[in-house]
This record gives C-alpha cells, structure tokens and sequence, in this order.
C-alpha cells in the first residue's frame, strides 16, 4: 500500500507538472527608448493585456523602456535576431533598411495628424508593414511621434520668407538637413541636450519638435513663438521578430496582430491627452503660435523628394499617399 501510495504521488506530481507546462505563461520581451508612462509604452502594455485575456494566459508582455534594452539602432538588430520579440521604434532608423519607411518620413507628405492617421491605417500601411517581412521583421502597427513644427527666440513666423537666413537646430539627418536648407534656413545639427542653452545664448534662432518635446525639454521658456507648419507628421512603428511570430499559431499569429491594432486606439487617446496638456502649459506661458500658408513650404520641398524618392516604386508611393483623401 504505502508502495502505492509512493506511485500515486509521483503520478500526480508528474501530472501536475504537465499541467503547469501546458499552461505555462511565454512571456515576449517589448523594448522602447522611451520613459515608463510615455503613450507608446503604455500602449504596448495595453496590448500584452488583450492578448492575456485573448491567449487566456498564455501569452503576455514584458516592456523594457527607457532603452534598457539599447538604443533604437542596436534594438532593431536583437529584434532581427530573434533576441527581442517586440520593438516600438521611430521611423527613422528603418529608412536605411527598409526602403517603403523614408516614404512616410519625407516633410509635409502629409497633410495633417488625421491625413496621416487615415493613410497608415489603410491599405498603405498595411503595404508598408508588409515590407519589414523581407527583413526578419512582422510590422504590427504604427504609432504617433506627432506634428513637428519651428519655434524661434526672434519672431512670428506667418511665411517662408520670414525663415530666410534664421538658424535652426536639427537632429543629425540629411532629410531634415535639406529640408531646413530648402526652406531658406540654416540648419544646424545639434545634440538634442544641447538646445535649451544654444536657444538662449543665440547660437541658434530656433529648432523644431513636437508640443510635448517643445515642452518638457523647457524650450518655450526662451523660445517664445510657435510656428504651427507641421513640417514633419512621422508615425512610428510596432514589429515584430520574424522567429518569434514563427513560433505562434495562426491563431494565436492573429491574437497578436490584432491586439496590436487595437493598442493604436489606446496610443492615440494617450497622446492626444499628452499633446493638449503640453500646449496649454506652453501658451500660459506666455508662448504666441502662429499659423502659416503651407503651400510655399510644401512646394520647396521638389528637390527633397526627388533626391529622396530614388525609385519609380518610392515615387508610386508618395503619390499614393499624396492622393489618398
């Protein structure tokens, strides 16, 4: 009997240890370069929710923010890798892997926030995040980086011609380079850290982000004019390794792609709340916002897209993009 018993024990052990490995949680590591609370981020976790509740526990999501995992650069290579699951990456580091990417990151390509929301979650988003395939990599979804525009220390800005000359601060890319340029501008590359005291001791007129960067980054408390030209209006992206999303079922392959899709819902209620906060700090402050005929500034950027749509395919695209109402 107590041999038995002995064996009924095992057994049992035995059995709960297939039960537990059956339901046994995966549980995908996301990275981000952005702070814990940031709507990206929080977007992300959203999405582990609905695809524990969707998986009934078997999958969830990890988020590693604030680039504990590595700059968006090194990510993206872990992600190619199979190293790192899930990536939420800016459009910008894509444009030199995947071509379809500098599409959507050219200035004034699109017309507004609602432009750009419309396009990318249509049949043109879905065709660029089909592209990432090619490289090791699932697009999901894309997110918001919002409308970039210029602000200065001198003055209104309500035409082009008011740019002509003035110096303004931009991240280290040719894009942006020869878009400033275009504009009748200086550009001037500069490390983001050092803006606030470039601003203030008059090595640069102005720079340009959006109203939360604009705002956290405390450069509206020396640059005291707004220009609301949205220049640059460039989601960014949610993907996916191509090992990891192998090793899904169909089914559960479209738990993920879905749950995805429905984080950008989340995403954007985060960030607009985040944007209209941001404004009303900046304009309590004592910032003036100017609006400005964009057409001048759209129609200067005819040698940016021809030296950056390369190809008959790039050029199909934009005007894709352009003519989608």
């Amino acid at each position: 009997m107590l041999q038995f018993s002995k064996l009924a024990a095992a057994a049992f052990a035995c059995g709960s240890l297939m039960i537990g490995i059956a339901n046994a949680e995966t549980v995908l590591r996301s990275s981000d370069t952005h702070p814990d609370g940031y709507p990206t981020v929080e977007a992300v976790k959203y999405m582990g929710d609905l695809i524990k509740q969707r998986t009934d526990g078997r999958y969830s999501i990890e988020v590693y923010h604030s680039a504990q995992l590595g700059e968006e650069k090194d990510t993206i290579e872990q992600t190619q890798a199979g190293v790192i699951d899930l990536n939420r990456v800016s459009m910008g580091p894509f444009n030199g892997i995947v071509p379809e990417t500098a599409v959507p990151s050219l200035p004034y390509i699109f017309r507004s926030v609602e432009h750009m929301r419309h396009v990318m979650d249509g049949p043109i988003g879905d065709e660029i995040l089909k592209a990432f395939e090619a490289h090791n990599l699932v697009g999901l979804a894309f997110y918001d980086s919002g409308a970039r525009s210029f602000y200065n220390t001198k003055k209104d800005i309500t035409s082009m011609a008011d740019m002509k000359g003035m110096k303004f601060r931009v991240i280290q890319s040719d894009v942006f380079v020869d878009m400033v340029n275009a504009l009748g501008a200086n550009a001037t590359p500069m490390a983001y850290g050092e803006v606030y005291s470039a601003l203030q001791t008059g090595v640069i007129d102005g720079a340009e982000n959006n109203w939360p960067s604009f705002e956290s980054a405390k450069h509206y408390e020396v640059a005291k004019h707004y220009t609301l030209d949205q220049h640059q209006i460039v989601p960014e992206v949610l993907v996916m390794s191509k090992a990891s999303w192998d090793k899904l079922t169909p089914e559960d392959q479209a738990i993920v792609r879905q749950a995805a899709k429905d984080s950008v819902v989340k995403m954007r209620e985060l960030w607009d709340a985040q944007e209209k906060k941001s404004r009303d700090i900046v304009e309590a402050a004592g910032v003036k916002v100017s609006e400005i005929d964009k057409q001048p500034l759209i129609d200067a950027m005819k040698p940016v897209y021809e030296k950056y749509l390369s190809t008959p395919e790039l050029k199909d695209l934009a005007a894709r993009i352009q003519a989608t109402k």
